[in-house]
């Protein structure tokens, strides 16, 4: 039984029934019975279905967010931006897909010979919680232009997201098994991997999990994209707009109450510069207010699982305990729900806990370096390799600094994101493969070579 609760009050949510053995096996006969005829449709017919979708969307924006609001407390309007951002992931692919996907000739002893993309089949998505629909449109957008179909295991804590999402599938007119919802058991998933007629998988969650479902996937010769976990760096520079810096990483730290794998984790800042910009962070962070998320003018609502708010306190408490300083928040607040307040720590070194771990919440970690090279060296030193930014007057410095960061993605002056046109993942134990731009829609295809005599 998936049963979901509402992080605002704690109270329980409608529950909904685990696939039994039976409609498992006949969902994934439905999948590859559907990808038959799907990679024989044009891209202008998947476009077509993508875009309807988006249309379905964009037309019950507020009910979709509202969805995510009770699940896994989103504030209301970051759940219609994570709404607009998913139709804008699902056009994005309905218009450029056939020309990612466009043959490549190349010359050789041929008469001709090129390389031309080719579906594979059902793909599994593995899903988390934190942006139920931008993730999953991450995922499936990508996988059904190439022509494959998709099957989504969602988050258990999120399941009426998840039965959102499909249903704007069929009420867009989607064949019948193309895009699916699978309530199952993570012990599942090796069933399924094990299972010829899936083809790939997709995984956005934890290291741990990530490595558990690369193993499963590896041992059955499939392919895999894993998006993992991120102690993201942000460089602040002695020549950084420190205004600007403190204003967008307050918002990278924040997003949806900080639970986000790409936000700005260690924030890395040049001695000269420290104080003022540890000064200028606080102000920003301790004008935020956390709330009701279904209030409009709440920025930060509660962390979604009561278990996720006492790791978080943990990683705090254990970092003040090694000489980490606290200068807001910190503190866990009576009543219902599981709210943190915005956290500002200071003086946080390598060896202490929040420098050592991903902090999934709103906690805002700042460091002291000596010079661009010492931040450059605490920034790498980490198992993770997700993303990172720098702030400094001089571009092209960032830029060859870009180059020495361990990170799938680098943000220079400006906010760390996702964005459908551009390719997006890690390196080290925060994945591999990469999702979106034109990267992410090769990763589940046969690129078969074509040699004509």
């Amino acid at each position: 039984m998936f049963q979901a609760t509402n992080p605002t009050t704690g109270e329980s949510l409608q529950p909904y029934p685990l696939m039994e053995a039976g409609e498992l096996s006949r969902a994934l006969a439905s999948s590859f019975e559907a990808y038959g005829q799907w990679r024989k449709t044009t891209f202008a017919e998947r476009a077509a279905l993508l875009s309807k979708v988006a249309d379905v969307m964009e037309a019950n924006e507020e009910a979709l967010a509202k969805v995510m609001t009770l699940e896994m407390g989103k504030p209301i309007r970051e759940g219609r931006g994570e709404v607009k951002k998913s139709v804008g992931c699902a056009r994005h692919y309905a218009e450029n897909a056939e020309a990612y996907l466009a043959p490549v000739p190349i010359a050789s002893d041929a008469t001709r010979s090129y390389v031309q993309n080719l579906p594979l089949g059902p793909i599994l998505g593995i899903l988390p919680w934190n942006a139920p629909f931008w993730l999953a449109f991450r995922f499936c957008a990508p996988a059904l232009m190439a022509g494959n179909a998709c099957l989504m295991k969602h988050d258990p804590h999120v399941p009426a997201s998840a039965e959102a999402i499909v249903d704007c599938f069929v009420r867009a007119g989607a064949p019948a098994g193309l895009m699916q919802n699978l309530r199952i058991d993570k012990d599942q998933v090796a069933e399924l991997l094990s299972d010829d007629r899936v083809r790939g998988v997709s995984l956005t969650g934890s290291s741990a999990a990530g490595s558990q479902v690369a193993s499963l996937a590896g041992k059955a010769m499939k392919p895999g994209v894993f998006e993992l976990g991120g102690s993201d760096p942000s460089l602040v520079l002695a020549d950084a707009d420190l205004d600007k810096a403190a204003e967008v990483l307050t918002l990278s730290r924040i997003i949806n109450a900080g639970q986000s794998c790409i936000a700005a984790k260690r924030i890395i800042v040049e001695a000269s510069v420290y104080d003022a910009f540890v000064e200028k962070f606080k102000a920003r962070l301790a004008a935020l207010k956390m709330g009701d998320p279904a209030e409009e003018d709440t920025q930060v609502g509660p962390i979604a699982r009561e278990d996720l708010r006492k790791s978080l306190h943990r990683q705090l408490t254990e970092t003040i305990r090694q000489g980490g300083r606290c200068l807001l928040g910190g503190t866990l607040p009576e009543g219902k729900g599981f709210f943190y307040p915005v956290t500002l720590l200071v003086d946080v070194t390598q060896d202490m806990t929040a420098a050592c771990e991903e902090t999934f919440g709103p906690i805002g970690v700042v460091m002291k370096a000596t010079s661009e090279k010492e931040a450059l060296e605490i920034a790498n030193n980490t198992p993770y390799g997700l993303a990172a930014s720098v702030w400094t007057a001089d571009a092209e410095k960032a830029e060859r600094m870009a180059r020495d960061l361990e990170a799938g993605q680098v943000a220079i002056n400006g906010i760390v994101k996702t964005d459908p046109r551009l390719p997006s993942g890690g390196i080290k134990r925060s994945g591999l493969g990469r999702e979106l731009g034109p990267h992410g829609i090769r990763e589940f295809v046969n690129a078969q070579q074509v040699w004509v005599g």
